[in-house]
C-alpha cells in the first residue's frame, strides 16, 4: 500500500491491484476553531471525526448500493478507519455538487440582498471548482461545458444524481428529526465504461444539519443516525 496523496480529512494510498484506500483522520473543515463543511481548509481535529465520518459515509454508501445508485464503495474497515474503493477519475482538477435546501453558508453570504438567512431552497444544485487558491470558486454550466471540465449530457446526469442522494440523506435525517440544509457531493467517473458515480464520502463533514434549530456537530449526527439502527 502506498501513499499517493494527503488531504484535509483523509490520506490516499493505492493498492497492487490498483483499487484505493482512504485513510480517514479526524480533521474537520472550518474557521477559527469553528466547523464549516463550506470551508476549504482544516478548522480543527476532533477526536473521533474520523471514525465517525468512516461509520456514516458507509451507513450511506451501503444504502445507495441497496437503491442501485453508482458508488465507488468496496468496503470499510472501521477498526483500521479505512475504506477500500474503485480508482475515479475526477472531473477536470476536481469538482464539488453542492444540494442546498436551505440559504446558508457561502450561498447566504453571496446573495443575502436577496434571501434571508435560512429560507428554503428547492434542492438548489450548485458546482464548485475544487481550488483552495481561488476558494472553490462557483461555476456555471456554460463554463464547465466550455472550459472542457464535462459536456452537457455529464451536468445533467451529475445534477439528477445530486439531488436523488441528497433526498435519500435527506429523508435518512427527517427520520431522526434532523432537517438537512445542505450537502456537498464528489463524482468521477468509473470503472471501464467511464460511468459517473459518487465518490469520496457522505459524512456530517460535508452538510449542514439541524435538529430543534441547532445546527448538529459531525460526531453527534453520526451518534443521531446510527444509534437506533446499524444497516
Amino acid at each position: 500500500m502506498q501513499l499517493v496523496f494527503q488531504g484535509k480529512t483523509k490520506d490516499v494510498f493505492v493498492l497492487d491491484d490498483g483499487k484505493y484506500v482512504l485513510k480517514f483522520k479526524d480533521d474537520v473543515t472550518g474557521e477559527d476553531g469553528v466547523f464549516d463543511p463550506g470551508a476549504n481548509k482544516v478548522g480543527l481535529a476532533m477526536e473521533g471525526a474520523g471514525e465517525a465520518a468512516l461509520q456514516l459515509s458507509k451507513f450511506f454508501f451501503e444504502m445507495l448500493h441497496k437503491k442501485g445508485i453508482p458508488t465507488h464503495y468496496i468496503a470499510a474497515d472501521l477498526e483500521e478507519k479505512t475504506m477500500t474503493v474503485q480508482p475515479a477519475n475526477p472531473f477536470g482538477e476536481g469538482l464539488e455538487v453542492i444540494c442546498r435546501y436551505r440559504a446558508v453558508g457561502s450561498f447566504y453570504r453571496r446573495y443575502g440582498k436577496y434571501v434571508k438567512n435560512g429560507d428554503p431552497l428547492n434542492a438548489f444544485v450548485e458546482f464548485t471548482l475544487k481550488d483552495d487558491a481561488r476558494e472553490d470558486p462557483p461555476i456555471t454550466e456554460d463554463a464547465l461545458v466550455m472550459l472542457g471540465i464535462l459536456s452537457k449530457e455529464e451536468y445533467k446526469t451529475l445534477c439528477q444524481l445530486t439531488r436523488e442522494i441528497a433526498n435519500v440523506v435527506k429523508d435518512q435525517l427527517a427520520q431522526r428529526d434532523m432537517d438537512l440544509y445542505d450537502i456537498k457531493f464528489e463524482f468521477g467517473r468509473v470503472g471501464h465504461d467511464h460511468h459517473i458515480a459518487l465518490i469520496d464520502e457522505i459524512s456530517g463533514g460535508n452538510m449542514r444539519a439541524y435538529k430543534d434549530g441547532a445546527q448538529v456537530q459531525p460526531l453527534e449526527l453520526t451518534k443521531l443516525m446510527l444509534e437506533d439502527k446499524s444497516s
